[in-house]
């Protein structure tokens, strides 16, 4: 069964009467002439379509829970979708933890995860109720014991490994492979495990973390980590006589970003998950655990696009048409950080032949400041509003103040109406943080 993740578009897109591209029942062009440009829009619909397949696909499974990865695109709205989706959150900063608490989100149903996090961090998150803290290596451990017992309270952890798994995608979003900055490596496992059991009497060791990567689009991974974690979890049992009963497989399922990307099903990657785990629990006689999973990119990358304003444009002699845009690396840095490639329309000349080659360069003062290389579009006049598909994950998540350039506003769209999620960003707010010292007066 088809999933939304194996589009390009939203899954509300069309072109309405008026000749422009509409998604959510909302036209394009009247959205950035209302709102302005660079604009985030995100279709509800969408969203809430990838939430019901994850949960329609694993349902087979009574002991599965799902954790939306925040990290994809975090902010208040998304984590009231969230909350009233059944989905817990999984965290990796301080600003996350807080935007959930801020959102009234159910903290139990909340992970904390990351490989540096700090003392104030941890110190929010035991005060602020999250359910579990994902630790990452030696030093956390300590960390953690030590706020925990100041503040007389047990924490559920989870270990998180590195199982050794490479799948094939962007090297920067591999994180399952060996040399890996995250986890502990499975030779220094029991290193871990003894200190919780001899000295760290504050830490509540629940289960075992594992995450092989992003944009993945391969099955047979997530049995491979099945098996690693199962691998473990028998080994434990029998050297420690204790049956850790969670185990966290992470998320990475891929999204179709062009014509060349061919991601498989939410349901196809359940199959594989459920058969594996039901083979392992039945192979090294374990009690099936609770399984979590934390789908990001999946859930919120296909139903977001990023609209543009066509502005200057250069015809180099012999060489490529540029046309650039009021946006750029500071919206979307993932062009020139991964090389990530995008389908691009023009939301006011959908139906026009695409008769031209250009390459659409952001504003910044910058080089690598592309968005996208050599496609062909409409002949791109000045005003004309363009739109990148695919952007809802990692662009408002990464967006930056490269050249004290506004971050951009952000809607979200559903049966005709738009909604701000996010105000776009003012000159104010923007030098609010800057101070003059006195000895410069």
């Amino acid at each position: 069964m088809e999933t939304a993740n194996q589009n390009i578009k939203p899954i509300t897109t069309k072109i309405n009467t008026q000749g422009n591209i509409e998604i959510g029942g909302c036209d394009l062009v009247e959205l950035a002439n209302k709102y302005g440009t660079p604009l985030y829009v995100y279709d509800e619909a969408t969203i809430r379509s990838m939430t019901h397949s994850y949960k329609d696909a694993f349902k087979t499974y009574p002991k599965m829970k799902m954790m939306f990865a925040s990290k994809a695109f975090m902010t208040k709205a998304i984590c009231r979708i969230m909350q009233q989706e059944g989905f817990g959150l999984d965290l990796c900063s301080g600003g996350e933890i807080y935007t959930a608490k801020s959102a009234g989100f159910d903290m139990s149903k909340t992970l904390f995860n990351g490989n540096n996090k700090s003392y104030d961090e941890l110190n929010m998150a035991l005060e602020f109720g999250v359910g579990t803290i994902s630790v990452d290596n030696f030093f956390e451990l300590a960390l953690l014991n030590n706020i925990a017992e100041s503040q007389n309270k047990k924490v559920r952890i989870l270990l998180r490994i590195t199982p050794g798994i490479e799948c094939h995608t962007h090297e920067y979003i591999q994180t399952g492979h060996l040399d890996s900055k995250f986890g502990f490596d499975l030779t220094v496992l029991d290193e871990a495990i003894d200190l919780i059991f001899d000295e760290y009497k504050n830490l509540n060791l629940v289960g075992l973390h594992a995450h092989i990567g992003s944009q993945i689009f391969e099955k047979k991974v997530y049995f491979d980590e099945v098996d690693v974690i199962f691998k473990e979890i028998k080994r434990i049992k029998d050297k420690y006589n204790i049956e850790l009963s969670e185990i966290n497989l992470g998320g990475g399922l891929g999204i179709k970003y062009t014509d060349k990307d061919a991601p498989i099903s939410v349901y196809e990657i359940a199959e594989t998950i459920i058969t594996s785990i039901e083979e392992h629990a039945k192979k090294y006689e374990i009690e099936a655990p609770y399984v979590f999973i934390e789908p990001g990119r999946s859930i919120v990358g296909t139903s977001g696009v990023t609209l543009y304003t066509a502005g200057s444009s250069k015809q180099v002699p012999h060489g490529r048409r540029y046309q650039a845009v009021d946006g750029g690396m500071s919206d979307n840095v993932r062009p020139s950080m991964y090389q990530a490639q995008y389908t691009v329309e023009v939301a006011n000349k959908p139906d026009e032949e695409e008769c031209e080659k250009v390459t659409i360069s952001g504003k910044h003062c910058e080089s690598g400041d592309i968005l996208v290389k050599d496609v062909n579009l409409p002949v791109i006049e000045e005003g004309d509003v363009i739109c990148f598909y695919d952007t809802g994950a990692y662009g408002y998540s990464m967006s930056s103040n490269y050249n004290r350039v506004l971050k951009p506003a952000a809607v979200l769209v559903n049966n005709g109406k738009s909604d701000i999620i996010i105000n776009r960003q003012t000159y104010e707010e923007l030098c609010a943080s800057d101070v003059i010292p006195d000895r410069l007066n």
